[in-house]
């Protein structure tokens, strides 16, 4: 059951016509099933949301291939997302040969902080995906 699935049981909430499309979305990217750049662009938003570009980074070089999707979201992102995904992974890179650089640390908060500050732009990317499903 999805969230304004949910909300609509507990709340009665009145759902737009975007959110089960919305919702599908979510579903079909966790089935995989959803193409890219739009995976890779869900994947970014949902490991930023749950721990930072240091979690983002250490999850997908875990899993996947990193550059392929830093590729990936290079074409899809915004000039100034795109930036600071590149200002993140470098510090990245610094953390990964000295953990307790805390410059390094602090520009990962940082960049975490631009993307939660444009956020709204990759919604709305996602949306227009969405809209099409």
């Amino acid at each position: 059951m999805g969230l304004f699935d949910w909300l609509k049981r507990i709340k009665k909430v009145e759902l737009t016509e975007e959110d089960p499309k919305w919702n599908k979305m979510w579903a079909l990217w966790a089935e995989n099933r959803i193409g890219s750049p739009y995976a890779e662009l869900m994947t970014y938003q949902s490991e930023i949301n749950n721990g930072g570009h240091s979690q983002y980074f250490c999850n997908t070089e875990n899993t996947g291939d990193l550059q392929k999707e830093m590729s990936t979201l290079e074409r899809i992102l915004s000039s100034h997302l795109r930036s600071n995904l590149q200002k993140a992974y470098k510090a990245y890179l610094v953390l990964e040969t000295n953990d307790e650089d805390a410059g390094a640390e602090a520009i990962l908060e940082q960049c975490d902080d631009v993307f939660y500050e444009h956020e709204e732009e990759i919604i709305s990317i996602l949306k227009k995906y969405a809209a099409g499903l």
